[in-house]
C-alpha cells in the first residue's frame, strides 16, 4: 500500500516544507538499510546518543527526498530540492501514529502478542497453522519495540487476512503506545518470567504493564493456572470482552488441557474446546514447546481452524529459526544461513545483514533462494519485488530453487542467474562446484533441505564451537553506554582476537553500531580488520617498534607510554614524511605496568611533543588498578588526582582537543564522574560484569558433542594415568575437545562438570589433548547429544573460579581450532 505524501502529511499532523507530490510506499529509520529511495519517507528519530537528522544529507545524495523531522534544515529549498520535510514536534511519536493510522485501515482479526518468553515462537507458530489457509502478516523476527512494532504494522496491505505482531516491554510506560499501534482483536500473554524484571517493583506491575494490551481486544488469551496473571486480571471487573484462557488444572477453563503425554520425540495434548474433547501432537518434548503449541491452538481455534486442521498443521510444526548464523564455508565463501523460513519480509532483512557486512576482499554476494509459499501475490509480481531487493541489497549472483522460481527465471533480473527444480540437482551441477571466494545467503522453505547446502557448504571442521551472540555483544554495548552521558565516546576493545569470540565479527557489529574506537594489542591485529572492511578507528595498545610503517600504512594509531618508543616513533615518522599523525599518551597511575610518570614526566613528554609535527596526540588517558572492588575506592580517587592533573597539563599546551580517558568497563558503572570524554568497553562488551561477577548477556558458548559412551564397571579407572577411579559402575561419555582446545587440565578428575541435557556432568580422568570424558551415568542421553562446556546456562565464571583465575583468561585461551558460528537473533 502507498499513501501521497500530502496524504502521510495530514495523517501524522505535520507541516510540510516542500511541494513534491510523490507517493509513499516505505519507511526508513536506519540509513545503514536504505533500499527504495524514491518511495521511501525516512523518520530523523532521536536517541541519547544518535541524531537521525545528521544523516539526511547522505540520504538525500542516495535519492531519499522525503523526511520526518523536528527540525527543517535551514536553505532546504536551495539544498534539497525536490526534497519534502516533514516538520513534527516528535519523529518517534509520528512514525508511531502513522502506523497507527495506518492499522485503521483494516478491519481484520489482528493478534497482539506479549510476554516474557515465547512470543516469536508462538507468532512463528501462529503463522506456520494459519498461512496455508489465509495471507497472514507478521513481525518480521523479534520486531516488538518501540520501533519495530510500527515497523511490523505498516507491512499489512491489501492482500492481509490477519495480523500476527509482538509486543515487547522492558520497563513502565512502554505498552499503552503498543496497544494503540496494534490496535489487538485478540490480545494474548505468553507468560511473566525474569526477563526486564530489573525495571519493575514487582511481578504484579509487570503484569499490569503487559495487560495494557487487554484493554480494548474482543477476546484475551493467557495462562488461567498462573496466581499473578489471575490476581491482576481480577483487578478488571469491568472487562467486556471474551476471557479464552487455557488451563491444566480446571476443567472448567474454556480451553482445558486434559492430559499431556511426553513420548520419544513427539507430545500429545488432549483438550476440551467449547464442549469438544479433541488432540494434536506436535514433533517436540520440551516444556517450553508444548506451552507455546497450547497457546498457539488456542488462538487457531479463535481464529476458526478446525480441531482436524489444527491436528494436521500441528504434527508438521517446524523448529523456529531463533538466529541468523554466519560461518565460515568451503573455498573462502562466508555462509550466512537464514534458511528455516522464506518470505520477502524475512528475506529483505537477510539481504540487508549480508549488505551491511563490510567485505574489502572482492567477494561477490551470491543468494540461493527457494520458492516462496503463501505470499498472497502472483509470482511474477512476487518474484519481480524479489530481483529488486536483490539488486538493490548488492546480489550479483542469483541461484533460484524450486519449480515455480525455474517459471519465473525471466523475472529475475539479475546478469548472474541459474535455476534448479531441486536441491538435488543443484548440488550435482557445475554452478555448486565453482562456489568460491563469495558471501552466500542461504535463504529457503525447509522442505526444500537446504541443511543439505548448509552441510555440505560449511567448512568441515570438528564438532566443537564457540556460538557467538552478536546481539549479545549489541545489548551489552548498550547496557553500559546507559551509563554514559550521551557526548562521551567510547572505546571497545577487542584485542586477544575480540576475547577469543573473534576481533572481525565483532569489530564489524561494533562498526555497524558505531562506536567511536576500536583497540587491539599490536599493528597486526590491526591490520587483519582493515583487510576485513574496518574503517573504524582503531587503536594500537601495544605497539612494536618494527610496525611502525605499518601503522602508518593501514592509519592504525599506536600508544605510546615511553619516551624511547615516543623518539623511535617521530624518528619514522619524519622518515616516511607523515604528518599530524594521532596517537594516544599513556600516564601511569598507579598500575605500574607501562606509562608516563604524570608527576616528573609532564614537562618533558610536552617538549618533545611540541617541537616535531609528525605525531598528534589525540587522547591522553591510564588505567583504573581497582575500579571493580569498592575497597579500592582511595587508591582509585588519588589515581584519578593524578591523571587529571597531567592530562590537564598535556592539554593545556594544546590548541587542538585532547580526548581523556581513564574508566575501563567497571569504571563506567562505578565513577559515572570520571567519565571523561571518552571511556573504555573490555570485559563488559562480552558479557560479563566485573564489579559483581554476574553475566549481563552471554556472549560467547563453548558447545561440544558426544562422541562414544561406554559403561565402566566400578574399580575402572579413566584416562591417563588412572587419576579417576570410579565407585560405582558408570557410564563415560568422550567429547571431542580436550586442552589443546583451550580446556584446562585443572578441569579433569571431578574439579569441574560440563551440562548434558541441561545437568551436570563431572569430567573425569585426566583431560587429554583432544578428547575428555565426562560421568553421564544419572543422565539421559546418547551419542551426537550436545554439551555444553559454558555459556548462557554455564557461566564462564563458574570455570575460572574453579581455575582460580580470572574470565579473561577461560575466555581467550579457546584455541583457533574450535569453529566460532555466530548469529543474531
Amino acid at each position: 500500500m502507498t499513501y501521497t505524501i500530502e496524504k502521510v502529511t495530514t495523517l501524522i499532523g505535520a507541516r510540510r516544507y516542500g511541494d513534491n507530490d510523490t507517493n509513499i510506499g516505505f519507511i526508513l529509520t536506519d540509513s545503514r538499510s536504505l533500499c527504495f529511495p524514491e518511495e521511501t519517507l525516512f523518520f530523523a528519530l532521536k536517541s541519547e546518543r544518535n541524531d537521525g537528522h545528521n544523516y539526511i544529507p547522505e540520504l538525500y545524495r542516495r535519492g531519499v527526498k522525503n523526511f520526518v523531522v523536528t527540525n527543517v534544515p535551514k536553505g532546504y529549498a536551495s539544498d534539497y530540492p525536490g526534497a519534502n520535510f516533514l516538520k513534527v514536534v516528535n519523529t518517534l511519536e509520528a512514525l508511531q501514529r502513522l502506523a497507527e493510522r495506518h492499522r485503521d485501515e483494516f478491519n481484520i482479526p489482528i493478534v497482539g502478542i506479549t510476554g516474557s518468553n515465547g512470543k516469536t515462537m508462538v507468532k512463528e507458530w501462529l503463522y506456520q497453522l494459519l498461512s496455508p489457509s489465509m495471507f497472514v502478516t507478521r513481525s518480521p523476527r523479534s520486531y516488538n519495540s518501540q520501533i519495530g512494532v510500527p515497523l511490523s504494522v505498516w507491512l499489512m496491505n491489501e492482500q492481509t487476512q490477519v495480523g500476527v505482531f509482538e509486543a515487547g516491554i522492558s520497563m513502565p510506560g512502554e505498552m499503552l503506545a503498543l496497544r494503540d499501534i496494534i490496535q489487538p482483536t485478540i490480545a494474548v500473554l505468553t507468560n511473566l518470567g525474569a526477563a526486564h524484571q530489573e525495571n519493575f517493583s514487582s511481578m504484579e506491575e509487570k503484569c499490569r504493564e503487559k495487560l495494557i494490551l487487554f484493554h480494548d481486544a474482543e477476546t484475551v488469551i493467557y495462562d488461567g493456572d498462573d496466581e499473578v496473571i489471575n490476581k491482576v486480571m481480577a483487578e478488571y471487573p469491568d472487562y467486556k470482552g471474551e476471557k479464552l484462557f487455557w488451563s491444566l488444572k480446571n476443567a472448567e477453563a474454556p480451553f482445558y488441557v486434559k492430559n499431556i503425554e511426553k513420548q520419544q520425540s513427539v507430545s500429545v495434548i488432549t483438550y476440551i474446546y467449547k464442549g469438544e474433547e479433541d488432540s494434536f501432537s506436535i514433533p517436540f518434548i520440551d516444556d517450553a514447546s508444548v506451552q507455546n503449541a497450547i497457546i498457539s491452538a488456542v488462538v487457531a481455534s479463535k481464529l476458526g481452524l478446525s480441531a482436524e486442521d489444527i491436528d494436521k498443521r500441528m504434527a508438521q510444526l517446524e523448529p523456529v529459526a531463533m538466529r541468523l548464523e554466519v560461518k565460515v564455508g568451503q573455498h573462502g565463501c562466508t555462509l550466512i544461513n537464514d534458511s528455516c523460513n522464506s518470505d520477502i519480509n524475512s528475506l529483505d532483512i537477510a539481504l540487508d545483514f549480508m549488505n551491511r557486512r563490510p567485505d574489502h576482499r572482492g567477494r561477490r554476494h551470491t543468494l540461493i533462494l527457494s520458492d516462496i509459499y503463501q505470499s498472497g501475490q502472483e509470482p511474477e509480481a512476487l518474484y519481480k519485488e524479489v530481483s529488486d531487493l536483490a539488486r538493490k541489497r548488492g546480489v550479483v549472483k542469483f541461484i533460484g530453487i524450486g519449480p515455480e522460481l525455474c517459471k519465473q527465471h525471466d523475472v529475475i533480473q539479475i546478469s548472474e542467474k541459474f535455476f534448479f527444480p531441486n536441491v538435488e540437482e543443484f548440488i550435482a551441477s557445475e554452478v555448486f562446484a565453482s562456489l568460491r571466494d563469495e558471501v552466500i545467503l542461504l535463504k529457503g522453505a525447509r522442505q526444500f533441505g537446504f541443511d543439505q547446502l548448509t552441510e555440505l557448504l560449511v567448512q568441515k571442521v570438528h564438532e566443537t564451537t564457540l556460538e557467538v551472540n552478536l546481539n549479545a555483544v549489541v545489548a551489552n554495548l548498550n547496557y553500559y553506554r546507559a551509563f554514559m552521558k550521551p557526548e562521551t565516546k567510547l572505546v571497545c576493545m577487542i584485542k586477544a582476537d575480540g576475547y577469543g569470540a573473534g576481533a572481525v565479527e565483532i569489530a564489524k557489529t561494533l562498526q555497524d553500531h558505531r562506536v567511536d574506537y576500536l583497540a587491539v594489542a599490536v599493528a597486526d591485529e590491526g591490520v587483519t580488520l582493515r583487510k576485513n572492511g574496518i574503517t573504524s578507528n582503531i587503536m594500537i595498545m601495544n605497539p612494536e617498534m618494527t610496525a611502525f610503517k605499518t601503522m602508518f600504512d593501514y592509519d592504525l594509531e599506536p600508544e605510546v607510554y615511553s619516551f624511547r618508543l615516543l623518539d623511535a616513533l617521530i624518528k619514522a615518522a619524519e622518515k616516511e614524511g607523515v604528518t599530524g599523525f594521532p596517537v594516544h599518551i599513556k600516564l601511569d597511575t598507579g598500575m605500574h605496568r607501562m606509562g608516563f610518570d604524570p608527576e616528573n614526566d609532564m614537562e618533558e613528554l610536552i617538549g618533545k611533543l611540541k617541537h616535531q609535527n609528525a605525531i598528534i596526540p589525540r587522547s591522553v588517558f591510564s588505567h583504573f588498578v581497582g575500579s571493580d572492588d569498592d575497597s579500592f575506592d582511595d587508591f582509585s580517587a588519588h589515581q584519578f588526582e593524578l591523571f587529571d592533573k597531567g592530562s590537564k597539563q598535556l592539554q593545556a599546551a594544546f590548541d587542538h582537543k585532547i580526548l581523556r580517558h581513564i574508566c575501563n568497563s567497571a569504571g563506567i558503572e562505578h565513577f559515572p564522574e570520571r567519565q571523561l570524554d571518552m571511556c573504555r568497553l573490555g570485559l563488559g562488551l562480552y558479557g560479563i560484569n566485573s564489579r559483581n561477577n554476574k553475566t549481563i548477556n552471554c556472549v560467547s558458548t563453548l558447545k561440544t558433542t558426544i562422541l562414544q559412551m561406554h559403561n565402566v564397571k566400578a574399580g575402572d579407572s579413566v584416562g591417563y594415568s588412572r587419576k579417576t577411579i570410579l565407585d560405582r559402575d558408570s557410564v563415560i561419555a568422550a567429547i571431542p575437545i580436550g586442552y589443546a582446545d583451550g580446556l584446562n587440565r585443572r578441569l579433569g578428575n571431578r574439579h569441574a562438570y560440563c551440562l548434558v541435557n541441561g545437568q551436570k556432568a563431572d569430567y573425569v580422568g585426566n583431560i587429554c589433548m583432544d578428547v575428555a570424558m565426562i560421568d553421564v551415568t544419572d543422565i539421559p542421553c546418547k551419542e551426537g547429544d550436545s554439551v555444553e562446556i559454558f555459556g548462557e546456562h554455564l557461566p564462564v565464571q563458574t570455570l575460572s573460579d574453579i581455575l582460580e583465575t580470572i574470565p579473561y583468561e577461560v575466555l581467550t585461551t579457546i584455541s583457533n581450532r574450535v569453529k566460532r558460528v555466530y548469529f543474531q537473533d
